[in-house]
């Protein structure tokens, strides 16, 4: 919303954008476009509502026309293995220390986070709300986070607009190659892929959210000590800007009610450390 320009920045802190812009109305147009073609459990809805929206926005002048089709893929050696060139004696210090900690849990929450609410978009999670294989899932991801920084990428992690895919029915690991081999076909035409707007890209993702809220339906919100953590967790990881805060934010506040109302059976020893753990994040790394 906010990169699309209806929700921006002003007196208070979120007001209603500019509904005249051209860039909004585009934005607009797409979000009802792809909201009509997933009522109508039309297949490829997302990407057929990015492509009508690109290619509104560049016929009527509001979006860039691409200048090429195709390019070289752009070259990694200016970052490769810059990752390594940090001095050993920063390494070894308190303020590496302090900057690897506060990765850690950012990653870790960020990629648990995503995995589980697209998980349970799926349908993946088993009878336990738990998710099946979750240390492979990890390890790949771990892995993934550890070569794209020493290859000079963006980071290399689960991504939640992830969701958009399973909303087009991809459940299995064949989606993810082939979702893979395309994103290195895409490479190759990045001159098209770039002048994709936002106005293109914002209604998906507001739908993608709107797929993932349906978990909030088993939430039981006649216990207080389940829905309030829900409601921080929901609530906090777009006013935070950080999944990881959300998430943390709704650990903190679990443990402490479920401790306060005597419902000491359903908070274990692991869940109450990471609890301190966390308080002591926002005391001493923020």
């Amino acid at each position: 919303l906010a990169n699309a320009g209806i929700v921006v920045n002003g007196s208070t802190i979120l007001q209603l954008g500019d509904l005249t812009d051209p860039l909004v109305l585009l934005t607009l147009f797409g979000l009802i476009l792809t909201s009509i073609l997933i009522a109508k459990n039309i297949k490829g809805a997302f990407l057929l509502a990015m492509i009508v929206v690109s290619a509104i926005g560049m016929v009527g002048g509001i979006v860039q026309i691409p200048n090429a089709i195709v390019s070289a893929a752009p070259s990694i050696k200016p970052l490769f293995m810059q990752a390594l060139s940090v001095p050993t004696n920063q390494i070894f210090s308190f303020d590496m220390v302090v900057v690897v900690f506060t990765f850690l849990f950012v990653d870790l929450f960020d990629t648990v986070g995503c995995l589980v609410g697209v998980a349970s978009k799926g349908d993946m999670l088993d009878e336990n709300g738990k998710l099946p294989k979750a240390k492979q899932a990890l390890f790949a991801d771990a892995i993934g986070t550890t070569v794209g920084a020493l290859l000079g990428t963006s980071t290399v992690t689960a991504y939640v607009e992830s969701a958009s895919g399973i909303g087009e029915g991809g459940r299995t690991g064949l989606t993810s190659i082939t979702t893979g081999l395309m994103f290195l076909l895409a490479l190759f035409f990045a001159p098209i892929f770039t002048s994709i707007p936002t106005q293109a890209t914002a209604p998906v993702l507001i739908l993608v959210g709107v797929m993932m809220a349906g978990s909030l339906t088993k939430i039981d919100f006649n216990d207080f000590t389940n829905a309030i953590p829900a409601f921080l967790t929901f609530a906090m990881m777009p006013l935070a800007y950080s999944i990881a805060d959300g998430i943390i934010f709704g650990i903190i506040s679990f443990t402490v009610l479920k401790l306060a109302t005597n419902k000491k059976n359903e908070v274990n020893f692991s869940l109450i450390l990471l609890s301190i753990l966390f308080i002591l994040k926002f005391v001493f790394l923020k």
